[in-house]
C-alpha cells in the first residue's frame, strides 16, 4: 500500500503546478537522456499526484498525492524528509493528513488495552494528575504530594513537560522518593498507579537515562517527542527494556501546527505521526480547555489514536466542571489530564482528585452540572472554583 499526503496551498497559489512539483521534487528529481535506460526504475520510485480540488469553504486548494512506501525506511524522519522536507521551505503549503500503510512504524507496546490492564480499570475514564508547582518542588515534596492524591484513588500522575533532570530534584532522586508511595498505593487500593516520569537529555544519554529509570521502577515514562524528536520515542518505544507506557507530550506543536499556511495539522502530526511512533498516549489540548482549538481537530487526533490503540489524553485546563462534556466527546477510553483543576482544588490535591472521581459518577454526556443539584463535597467546591463549560 503507498503512503498518500493530503496538501493544502492558499488562494493564489497554482495548486496543480505545486503538487507536481513536490511528486517530482520530493522523490526522484530530473534525469536527462543519459539516464534513459534507468526510466523504469525512476518511476517505480515518482510520486503520482491522484486529486487536485478547491475547497468549498474558503478557495483554497486540496491535492492528494501518493508515494511510493519504498521510497523510505518505515520510520518518521524518513517520512518527513521525502513528504515536505525541501519543499516545505517552498512557499505556502501545509500537510493537512498522511495516511499510512497499516504496517507502517510501530504500534503501542501498551495503548488503550494495555494501560487498563496495569491499572486494572477495564471500562472508566482514568484520571491523571500533574506535579504544579512545574519547577522548585524537591524530591521529598514530589513524594508528598503524590502520597496526597494516591490515598485518593489516582490512576496516574506526570511531570510537568518542564521539569528535567535538574539539581532540584533530578530525575532519579524523584522516581526513588515516590516509589515506596506508589507501592504503598498499591497495597491500599489493589491495583497500580502509573508515574511517568519526564526523560530528558541528549539522544545517547536519553535512552541510556529512559532504562536506568525503568530498572529503578520507573512504571510509564514522559517525553517532548518534538523537542527531542520522533527517532526517540521510535527508539523508546522499540527497546525491549523500556517496558512501560510512554506518554507524548505536545510541546513544540504549535511552531508545527499553528500556522494557517504553513507547517502540518495538529491531527496529522499529534494524531498520527505520534500513534506511528509507538506512543501509548497522547496529550494535546481539548477545545473546552484554556488553550484555543478546534473541536474538529480535537476529534480527528482523537480518532486517529484511537485507531492504533493508542489513549487519548485531552488536557490544558481540565477540571471536574467539563466531565460531562469529555465524556459526550469521548465516551469511556479517555484519560482526563488536569494539572491545576486538581492541584489547586480549594481543599487540597487529594479533594480535587475525589472531585473528579464524584464528576464521573454523577455526570450526564453532554448535560452540564446544575451547581443547585450538587451537594457539598468536593465536587460542588470545583464548580464553585472553576465553574463549567
Amino acid at each position: 500500500m503507498p503512503i498518500e499526503v493530503e496538501y493544502r496551498f492558499p488562494v493564489g497559489v497554482d495548486a496543480q503546478k505545486q503538487a507536481q512539483v513536490i511528486a517530482l521534487g520530493q522523490t526522484v528529481g530530473t534525469w536527462d537522456a543519459s539516464f534513459a535506460h534507468r526510466e523504469s526504475s525512476f518511476l517505480a520510485h515518482k510520486a503520482e499526484v491522484v486529486e487536485v480540488r478547491t475547497s468549498d469553504s474558503d478557495g483554497s486548494s486540496l491535492a492528494t498525492i501518493r508515494f511510493p512506501a519504498s521510497n523510505v525506511e518505515g520510520d518518521i524522519a524518513s517520512l518527513l524528509t521525502m513528504i515536505f522536507g525541501k519543499y516545505s521551505m517552498a512557499g505556502p503549503a501545509k500537510v493537512m493528513a498522511i495516511r499510512l500503510p497499516e504496517g507502517y512504524g510501530q504500534h503501542p507496546k501498551f495503548g488503550i488495552t494495555g494501560m487498563r490492564s496495569l491499572l486494572d480499570t477495564p471500562s472508566r475514564p482514568l484520571v491523571m494528575a500533574i506535579y504544579k508547582p512545574a519547577l522548585g518542588l524537591s524530591a521529598a515534596d514530589h513524594a508528598q504530594i503524590l502520597s496526597q492524591v494516591a490515598r485518593a484513588g489516582l490512576d496516574i500522575i506526570k511531570d510537568d513537560e518542564i521539569m528535567g533532570n535538574l539539581a532540584v530534584a533530578p530525575t532519579l532522586e524523584r522516581l526513588k522518593a515516590c516509589r515506596p508511595v506508589i507501592e504503598a498505593a498499591q497495597q491500599q487500593n489493589g491495583r497500580s498507579l502509573l508515574y511517568a516520569v519526564n526523560v530528558t537529555g541528549r539522544a545517547d544519554r536519553l535512552l541510556t537515562q529512559a532504562r536506568q529509570l525503568v530498572a529503578a521502577g520507573a512504571n510509564a515514562l514522559l517525553l517532548n517527542v518534538l523537542s527531542y524528536g520522533f527517532s526517540v520515542l521510535e527508539a523508546l518505544a522499540a527497546d525491549p527494556e523500556i517496558s512501560v507506557p510512554i506518554f507524548a507530550h505536545p510541546a513544540l506543536a504549535g511552531a508545527w501546527c499553528g500556522a494557517p499556511d504553513h507547517g502540518f495539522s495538529y491531527s496529522a502530526v499529534l494524531g498520527t505521526l505520534f500513534s506511528y511512533a509507538g506512543a501509548d498516549a497522547v496529550l494535546y489540548p481539548a477545545h473546552y480547555g484554556s488553550l484555543p482549538f478546534e473541536a474538529e481537530e480535537e476529534f480527528r487526533i482523537r480518532d486517529a489514536l484511537r485507531s492504533r490503540n493508542g489513549f487519548p489524553v485531552p488536557s490544558a485546563g481540565i477540571h471536574p466542571g467539563v466531565v460531562p462534556k469529555a465524556i459526550a466527546d469521548y465516551g469511556q477510553d479517555v484519560i482526563l489530564n488536569a494539572g491545576t483543576g486538581i492541584m489547586d482544588h480549594p481543599d487540597g490535591p487529594a479533594a480535587g482528585v475525589r472531585a473528579f472521581f464524584e464528576a464521573l459518577d454523577a455526570a450526564e454526556p453532554g448535560q452540564s452540572f446544575e451547581l443547585s443539584q450538587v451537594p457539598e463535597g468536593p465536587l460542588r467546591r470545583a464548580l464553585e472554583k472553576w465553574g463549567t463549560p
